[in-house]
């Protein structure tokens, strides 16, 4: 894959998530939440004090097609589950900690 298209798949997935946060809280304004330029370091959205109280997190956008395992693995506990559940993942690696891999739509259900 070329390098803008690469880059048109990470902004267009970076704006989706900071339009999650503004949708998930109302009262937050378009300055509150920010992304990052392509090249600075640190979080690739970027909140405000207001933001940050409401949403502490600090995310790191990927999208990438080598990531076809977790997806696997998402799939395969989405199988025959009730409406009223959700699916998460819990994956670690070796001398790691665990993670959780939940859909994006489940977290901001979460944290409103």
């Amino acid at each position: 894959m070329k390098y803008n298209s690469k880059k048109r798949k990470f902004l267009k997935l970076q704006n989706q998530i900071r339009l999650k946060i503004l949708k998930t809280f109302r009262h937050l304004k378009k300055e509150d939440v920010g992304t990052a330029q392509e090249g600075q370091s640190g979080p690739d959205i970027i909140l405000s004090k207001t933001g940050l109280k409401l949403c502490p997190y600090q995310f790191e956008i990927k999208s990438q097609n080598r990531m076809a395992t977790v997806y696997h693995w998402y799939n395969q506990a989405n199988k025959k589950i009730p409406p009223t559940q959700d699916a998460v993942v819990v994956m670690k690696m070796n001398s790691r900690d665990p993670l959780v891999v939940l859909s994006v739509d489940h977290f901001f259900d979460l944290i409103k």
